[in-house]
């Protein structure tokens, strides 16, 4: 078992930041995931990248595919546990709306998001973000200070995780299992979903304000993750482009 919250932000933290402003389609629109417009032979969309646990023996399969006419990337677990990310710099009061598309094909029915024995979700978005540690408490100082010479490297201190969870109710903002720092928000939750494509609109920016009582600063990356490593469960998912926006009207 792995604390997979503090290795994701760990590394997606300390790597060198590629401009997701690059693909801006218009100056409303930052397309962060652009899975529909991905060739298949890219068999993974550019710019994302695997995430892989050392730890962890068996990694969920994540692929380009198409899916009623759209293409889409693809996430099988079984018994596994990994994820994509992108590393993004972007200003959430800038672009406060987080947009995306997915589809689960079945919940895991041992998953609890209380424990860390249940840490498996079919479906979850991360955003990590940017933080000043003059932020914190002088414990909390202490914490870092003290996890950091134990595991050679920073916990995360600022992430957003929008899970698919099989009974907590849609709205709940939770700690993680392992870190108080990792914020748990519940956007879809049960079977009356599944099997459904669900377009998800979330202001980031007042979810980060909710879930951390604070302003956030930018935007450092994202990642998906389909993960079945402690419930020892099997789960498949389809996610959909991914994007941030001025305004949550406009495309």
């Amino acid at each position: 078992m792995v604390c997979r919250a503090f290795l994701i932000s760990s590394l997606l933290l300390t790597l060198i930041v590629p401009s997701a402003y690059a693909e801006n389609p218009g100056p409303k629109t930052i397309k962060v995931g652009a899975f529909s417009i991905a060739k298949l032979s890219d068999l993974t969309p550019p710019d994302w990248m695997p995430l892989i646990f050392s730890k962890i023996e068996r990694q969920t399969a994540y692929y380009l595919t198409r899916h009623k006419n759209q293409t889409v990337v693809k996430a099988y677990s079984e018994d596994a546990a990994s994820g994509l990310y992108r590393k993004i710099d972007i200003d959430p009061a800038q672009y406060p709306q987080l947009r995306w598309q997915w589809k689960i094909d079945n919940l895991i029915k041992s998953a609890d998001i209380n424990s860390k024995d249940g840490d498996d979700y079919p479906a979850r978005i991360y955003v990590s973000f940017d933080y000043d540690t003059d932020r914190l408490s002088t414990f909390e100082r202490f914490k870092l200070n003290v996890y950091t010479a134990i595991h050679g490297e920073a916990p995360p201190l600022a992430v957003i995780n929008y899970v698919w969870d099989n009974k907590a109710p849609i709205g709940t903002v939770l700690p993680n299992a392992y870190t108080d720092r990792v914020k748990m928000i519940v956007v879809q939750s049960g079977d009356s979903a599944v099997g459904q494509w669900r377009h998800e609109t979330r202001n980031i920016y007042q979810d980060y304000q909710q879930a951390f009582g604070e302003t956030p600063l930018k935007i450092t990356s994202i990642a998906l993750m389909t993960d079945t490593d402690n419930t020892h469960e099997i789960a498949s998912t389809y996610y959909g482009d991914i994007e941030f926006t001025a305004n949550a009207h406009e495309m």
